[in-house]
């Protein structure tokens, strides 16, 4: 990020008003990594009650979760690749719900958004919207950073047809990269304000936070909250 890009982003956080606790509030607080225990998870829910975070979001095994008070439960599914049969992720997403997930964030098969078949993708995510019906909300990640802008906007239709909540960028695990403040501007404009839309991928600092926010992001997905929180005010 530039030094110019920098300045914008604050210049627009002055703006809107961003404080530690308004971006908080839009936080999935997130671990993911294949290692991580119940002690972990432990850790996670103490420290998202502390910062005041949206949710925690953690891999389907480690449901249910206890002691999350007002903090909101999601969890992913068909993560990371999405190269799952549709009906394999609507099982997982029911397990998850039956678990007590109050959100799904569920990756699209990218091999069908990058050649072309999204009447397959809208099929595959009104699949799991069944198995995991409101008031659960439902996230659709389409990995944007392997994604061309056609592609993009294609994913994001396919998504808000077969009923999903928000749009998100990405898993943070694919090597084509992470969320970008291009893509999320993209996804905004595309789905209008209809759906909402999930920053994620490689937000490690506040300044970055600040530019998903200005493009369009209705909500984050940070593993590092903290960090990026300490650069705020109250």
């Amino acid at each position: 990020m530039t030094p110019k890009h920098l300045a914008e982003a604050a210049e627009r956080a002055l703006e809107t008003a961003v404080t530690t606790v308004s971006v908080a509030s839009i936080v999935d607080h997130t671990l993911l990594k294949p290692g991580s225990t119940a002690d972990d998870v432990a850790a996670l829910v103490a420290e998202a009650r502390r910062l005041g975070t949206y949710s925690v979001c953690v891999s389907p095994s480690l449901l249910p979760l206890t002691g999350t008070g007002d903090v909101k439960v999601a969890t992913v599914c068909g993560f990371p690749s999405g190269a799952h049969h549709a009906e394999v992720k609507a099982a997982e997403a029911a397990r998850s719900v039956a678990d007590g997930a109050d959100e799904i964030d569920m990756v699209i098969n990218l091999a069908l958004a990058t050649t072309g078949r999204f009447d397959e993708i809208r099929a595959e995510i009104a699949a799991v919207r069944a198995a995991a019906p409101a008031p659960v909300v439902l996230k659709v990640i389409i990995e944007s950073a392997a994604l061309t802008d056609e592609q993009i906007v294609a994913a994001c239709r396919a998504a808000e047809a077969a009923g999903a909540d928000f749009v998100k960028t990405s898993t943070g695990f694919h090597p084509a990269g992470g969320a970008s403040v291009h893509a999320v501007e993209l996804m905004a404009k595309t789905v209008g304000g209809r759906l909402g839309v999930k920053a994620s991928g490689g937000i490690r600092t506040t300044e970055a936070a600040l530019e998903m926010i200005a493009a369009g992001a209705t909500r984050l997905g940070l593993s590092g909250t903290a960090t990026v929180l300490e650069g705020l005010t109250d």
